[in-house]
């Protein structure tokens, strides 16, 4: 039986000055799946960050309704949807967003530190070092950011989205700032994460890495063009 993570039903973003109105968003309708890996890509201003901005509840829908783990998420204060988004989801981003004051370790350990839970010292450190053997930098753990190459720091990054267990990733354009082999580097970390059980939803405008995904979702003026090959939400 599939488990619904992420459902968005009849979502639009509407952006308005006081001359124009730009739709981003236009009835967009999908869910995600437990174990999912799906890519979101389309053209330069066709609504894809848009579209992950509000499924990472950093932005909200100007219409349409929400539902993380069958709980609509649509209408949160700015203070629910931060717990929200700490507790459900990972980042991670193109300009990788490490701290270069910061070793490795506490890169990777902010998440948890910063987390409601409260873990002491030994399960961050047990949890750290599993994330960073998972993307193969266990041996970097002492390092600065500025001491890594591009692809390692982006390694850095999905460990520390993946430290506090999150249900989803969500995977903003990875390998935006790297060179084809550092970028084929985390695109296989990212794959074998997937098949060890964890859900992703990536933006990308590189179509080779838009193919490794199971479900591919194109957008084209804040539409989806694929509908076929998408898990429409009911």
């Amino acid at each position: 039986m599939t488990t619904a993570l992420l459902t968005m039903k009849k979502i639009s973003k509407v952006f308005e000055t006081e001359e124009l109105e730009t739709h981003a968003l236009k009835d967009i309708s999908f869910t995600i799946n437990k174990g999912d890996y799906v890519s979101i890509s389309g053209p330069s201003g066709c609504g894809k960050s848009t579209l992950l901005s509000i499924m990472g509840l950093l932005d909200v829908s100007t219409t349409g309704e929400y539902f993380i783990e069958g709980v609509n998420v649509t209408d949160l204060t700015l203070d629910q949807a931060a717990e929200v988004r700490n507790a459900k989801i990972g980042f991670i981003f193109q300009s990788f967003n490490l701290i270069d004051e910061l070793s490795v370790f506490d890169n990777v350990a902010l998440p948890l530190r910063y987390s409601s839970e409260k873990p002491n010292s030994k399960k961050i450190k047990q949890r750290v070092t599993q994330c960073l053997e998972q993307v193969g930098l266990s041996h970097r753990i002492a390092h600065k950011p500025n001491q890594l190459s591009g692809g390692q720091q982006q390694r850095v990054a999905i460990a520390r989205a993946l430290v506090a267990e999150p249900a989803i990733l969500l995977v903003d354009e990875p390998t935006g700032n790297l060179d084809s082999k550092s970028g084929d580097l985390v695109m296989d970390v990212l794959e074998k994460l997937n098949e060890s059980g964890t859900t992703i939803c990536m933006v990308t405008h590189d179509p080779r890495y838009a193919d490794m995904a199971k479900t591919k979702i194109q957008l084209l003026d804040g539409t989806i063009l694929q509908a076929p090959l998408v898990k429409i939400a009911s």
